[in-house]
């Protein structure tokens, strides 16, 4: 949905710039000289209101010249810098919630064109803890939301609930890293969480640089018979190693998240950009009682408002 809109935002822009660009360099010539022989005849200075009644522009290439600028600004920036979008479910949560509205950082990664994604410059690399916006792999027209756990060369394993990292051998370095666990350390719950009715634990993780918080729902077994297996290495069942260009990620909702441990790795390509900022968040809790219908906020969560990690 988000590439249609992309796509359609693109085609509009560009139909309205030609026919901006048609009236300014075929017609509005014609009304010049139209003006300027009305203006001879009478040996006079049309006003702005005459000269309009004798040779008026046509209506859509006057609305056209209006929106164009506007047009051509949104897509630059949402094409470029920075877009809009909504977090629809809760397997990021406790970082952001259903209801968020946030701002993502196109040009974090590299800058594509709007329409088939081909790569213009290369702006930098993803990194461990990264909360990325990306084409889903099984469904590129759609958007998910993740944070990158793992780089190319990276072995993970996530078994019994606990995340574990052998970061890649770069070449240059005289003693490749050993695998180590992701400690989690159980954090106070000012507010709980909970999945359905049962109430999840919350810990706080360190990935790389950054420091985030995870949920974990004690009450579900892990379920190991639907991850994603790797058809051309002989690892463990619950292990990946990242193949080049690929990142693996996971919600922060560990036990409530479609991600890489389901359907394998992320190409480098897939990546729209980096979350940065959430602009807006709502409440949708509209009790049972109310006639207004649940598409419509029952709150503003002011407290939300600011940067992510």
């Amino acid at each position: 949905m988000a590439n249609i809109y992309s796509i359609l935002l693109t085609v509009v822009t560009i139909l309205a710039g030609l026919i901006w660009w048609y009236d300014a360099r075929v017609n509005k010539p014609q009304r010049l000289a139209k003006i300027t022989a009305e203006e001879e005849r009478l040996q006079e200075t049309l006003s702005e209101d005459a000269q309009q009644r004798i040779a008026p522009q046509g209506r859509v290439a006057e609305f056209c010249q209006s929106v164009f600028p506007i047009l051509f600004v949104i897509l630059i920036l949402r094409s470029f810098l920075y877009e809009p979008f909504r977090i629809p479910s809760a397997s990021m949560m406790p970082t952001m919630l259903d209801g968020d509205f946030i701002l993502v950082e196109k040009f974090a990664y590299s800058l594509r064109d709007p329409i088939w994604r081909h790569e213009l410059i290369e702006m930098g690399q993803a990194e461990r803890g990264d909360i990325a916006v990306f084409k889903f792999p099984p469904q590129p027209s759609v958007d998910f939301i993740k944070r990158i756990v793992g780089v190319p060369g990276d072995r993970i394993i996530y078994r019994n609930k606990t995340l574990y990292l052998e970061p890649a051998c770069v070449n240059n370095q005289q003693e490749c890293p050993q695998i180590q666990v992701v400690e989690k350390n159980i954090e106070p719950q000012e507010e709980v969480y909970f999945n359905g009715s049962r109430p999840l634990e919350r810990y706080s993780e360190q990935l790389g640089h950054v420091s985030h918080d995870i949920l974990v729902d004690p009450s579900v077994s892990p379920r190991v018979s639907y991850y994603y297996q790797q058809q051309d290495r002989t690892t463990a069942v619950d292990e990946w190693v990242v193949p080049d260009g690929h990142y693996f990620v996971m919600g922060d909702n560990r036990d409530n998240s479609e991600d890489s441990r389901y359907w394998g790795f992320v190409p480098e390509e897939n990546l729209v950009g980096r979350a940065v900022f959430i602009w807006m968040s709502f409440e949708f809790d509209q009790s049972s009682n109310r006639f207004l219908p649940s598409w419509i906020p029952s709150g503003i969560r002011w407290h939300r408002l600011g940067t992510v990690e």
